[in-house]
């Protein structure tokens, strides 16, 4: 079992040899700040799993015990870790297939946003993006984004 994820701008890659345990949705408020979202989709591996691959992240000192990383270039939040512990939290949006692994809980719910437990009842829209020209294609055709997968080189050199 193995895992890879990294941050949208490919500049920070990490690698997890092993099992990902406890997969949870936290809905604390500092992770909700963290995420800048209603909760974070987190999961641990050991620290002796887990290799950074690419870059460094940055970290924030989000309180006496934890510390969270995040790539500096693009913002994306990727880690969590307890100081201390021998082991190391993923933001399981940052997994190259983060359906591979299914939150187990709900966790920090005492901070649980009111209306998070209906939204799977809402209506599902496809957009195209009518507020941009060229929609979505317009998107494709300009992605900055790191593909899902580990590269030897990121972002790609022009050739020509």
């Amino acid at each position: 079992m193995a895992f890879s994820g990294g941050c949208q701008c490919g500049a920070v890659r990490y690698h997890v040899r092993g099992a990902l345990e406890g997969a949870h949705l936290c809905h604390c408020r500092m992770c909700q700040k963290a995420a800048g979202n209603y909760f974070m989709p987190l999961a641990s591996a050991a620290e002796a799993d887990f290799t950074i691959t690419r870059g460094e992240p940055a970290w924030f000192q989000s309180s006496d015990p934890v510390k969270r990383g995040f790539c500096q270039q693009c913002g994306t939040p990727l880690f969590f870790k307890t100081v201390g512990s021998c082991t190391i939290a993923v933001t399981l949006g940052s997994l190259d297939d983060p359906s591979a692994i299914e939150p187990e809980s709900n966790d920090g719910v005492e901070s649980r946003v009111r209306f998070v437990a209906i939204l799977s009842g809402k209506p599902d829209r496809f957009s195209d993006r009518p507020d941009l020209a060229g929609g979505l294609e317009m998107i494709r055709l300009s992605n900055h984004q790191h593909p899902d997968n580990d590269t030897t080189e990121w972002p790609v050199k022009d050739k020509s």
